[in-house]
C-alpha cells in the first residue's frame, strides 16, 4: 500500500547538501524533492542500543534534518559487541551523549537533539509531539506498548523491530493506515517467558540487518515512495537467511486504535501490564530474597546450604558464583530438578539479576522447601559488590 509522503520539502538544499546527498538525488524515487523532505523532517529514535545504533547512524547519513536520542542508559562495555555508534573512549558515559557525538561526526549537517532521560507516561506525549516519525528500538514489552499507545493517541506512525539471538522482526505500525502494536500483540506474553537480549544473547550483526530496515521504512514514510511494511510483519532467519512476511490486519475489536476503542489514554503502569515477574514469583520472593553479602557471609559461616545456579550452561561457563550447582531453571518449571534438591540443607537460588531464580523460588516453595531464598541481584550483583575480578556480561 503507497501512503502519501509524511513531511513537506525543505525550500532548498545548499550547495553541501547536494555535495552530500548527490547519490540520493540521482535515484528517480528520491531525487531532489525526496531529499528536502528528509531535510524537513523530524524523527526520533527510541534507545541508542542494539538497533537504534545502526538507526541512527543510517538516519544522519541519510539527511533527516532533525534527529532526536532518547536513552538513558550509560555506555557499558557489554554493549559495544553491537551498540556500533558507541566507543571504548565513551564507557561510563550517557548513550545518548555518545551516540549524538558520533552522529554529528557522521553527519554535522543536521541537528540532533538529545533527552538524556528515561521515556514514561509522563513525558512521552510531549517529546513524541514533537517529531514527525518515531523509530522504536526499546527492548522490553512494558516500553514497546507505552510507544505503540503514545503514538496511536497521537496520531504518529513508528517504525518498530525486535531482536532475538539470531531472529529478527520488523513493521510499520500506524493507526490511521492499518494496525497497530495491540492488534499484532493484544497481551504481553507470559513474564519469564520470552527472555531479554541480556539473558538469551542476540548477534551482533542481527542489530545492523534489523536497524537498516528501520532506516529503509522511515525513508518511504518521510518521502512518499515504495510501499511501506503498514500491515505487514517481516521476520528474518538469520541462521537460515531468510526473509518472510505476515499480513497483519487491523483489529476492529482493538482496544486502542479499533472501532470501539476503550484505551483513551495512556496507562498508568506499564510495567505492572506487561508484568515482568508473575505474581507467583512475586510472592515467593517476598521475605526470601537475600543480598549477596548475606550470601557472602553464609558462606564464610561455613552454613549448610545448596546453591543453585538458575542460568543456561552457556552463561555458567562465562562466570559462575563459587560452589553453585548448575540447574537450568527449565529444570524446575518440569519439575525434573526438584529430585536433586536435598532435604537437609537451606536451599538458595541465583540467576544473572534475579529475575529467574524468583520464578524457580515459586517452584521450590510450592515443593515444600519453605525455608528457601533466593538472592537479589543475582551474579551481577556479586561481581560488582563481592568480586569484581569477575568478568561481567
Amino acid at each position: 500500500m503507497s501512503l502519501p509522503p509524511l513531511v513537506e520539502p525543505a525550500p532548498e538544499l545548499t550547495r553541501d547538501e547536494v555535495n552530500r546527498y548527490s547519490r540520493h538525488l540521482i535515484i528517480p524515487d528520491v531525487g531532489m524533492a525526496g531529499q528536502k523532505r528528509l531535510k524537513n523532517a523530524r524523527v526520533l529514535c527510541v534507545g541508542a542500543g542494539g538497533l537504534g545504533s545502526p538507526a541512527l547512524m543510517y538516519l544522519a547519513a541519510a539527511g533527516v534534518g532533525t534527529l532526536g536520542i532518547i536513552d538513558f542508559d550509560v555506555v557499558d562495555e557489554s554493549n559495544l559487541q553491537r551498540q556500533v555508534i558507541h566507543r571504548q573512549s565513551t564507557l561510563g558515559l550517557p548513550k545518548a551523549e555518545s551516540a549524538a557525538a558520533t552522529v554529528r561526526e557522521i553527519n554535522p549537517l543536521i541537528d540532533v537533539v538529545v533527552h538524556n532521560t528515561a521515556l514514561d507516561r509522563d513525558n512521552i506525549l510531549d517529546i513524541f509531539g514533537q517529531y514527525d516519525l518515531i523509530v522504536d528500538g526499546t527492548d522490553n514489552f512494558a516500553t514497546r506498548y507505552m510507544v505503540n499507545d503514545a503514538a496511536v493517541l497521537l496520531g504518529k506512525p513508528y517504525v518498530w523491530g525486535s531482536i532475538y539471538r539470531f531472529d529478527g522482526q520488523a513493521s510499520v505500525f500506524w493507526a490511521e493506515y492499518g494496525p497497530c502494536y495491540r492488534c499484532l500483540y493484544p497481551e504481553p506474553p507470559p513474564p519469564g517467558m520470552v527472555p531479554s537480549c541480556a539473558e538469551g544473547g542476540v548477534l551482533g550483526v542481527l542489530c545492523a540487518s534489523i536497524g537498516s530496515i528501520q532506516v529503509n521504512e522511515a525513508i518511504k514514510l518521510l518521502t512518499g515512495i515504495g510501499e511501506p511494511l503498514v500491515g505487514r510483519l517481516m521476520i528474518y532467519d538469520a541462521l537460515e537467511m531468510s526473509y518472510r512476511t505476515v499480513k497483519v490486519r487491523k483489529d476492529p475489536d482493538c482496544p486502542l486504535c479499533g472501532k470501539n476503542p476503550t484505551i483513551t489514554e495512556l496507562m498508568e503502569d506499564y510495567e505492572a501490564f506487561c508484568g515482568a515477574v508473575s505474581e507467583e514469583a512475586t510472592q515467593a520472593a517476598k521475605d526470601s530474597t537475600i543480598s549477596v553479602h548475606d550470601l557472602k557471609a553464609m558462606q564464610e559461616r561455613g552454613e549448610d546450604i545448596f546453591l543453585v545456579d538458575v542460568r543456561e550452561p552457556n552463561e555458567y561457563e562465562i562466570v559462575s558464583i563459587p560452589g553453585a550447582t548448575l540447574i537450568p531453571k527449565g529444570e524446575f518449571l518440569n519439575g525434573s530438578a526438584l529430585e536433586r534438591l536435598p532435604q537437609d540443607k537451606k536451599i538458595v537460588l541465583h540467576c544473572k539479576s534475579g529475575v529467574r531464580s524468583a520464578e524457580a523460588l515459586a517452584v521450590v516453595k510450592n515443593a515444600g522447601f519453605g525455608d528457601a531464598v533466593h538472592v537479589g541481584g543475582g551474579i551481577v550483583a556479586w561481581v560488582n559488590q563481592i568480586d569484581p575480578s569477575l568478568p561481567s556480561y
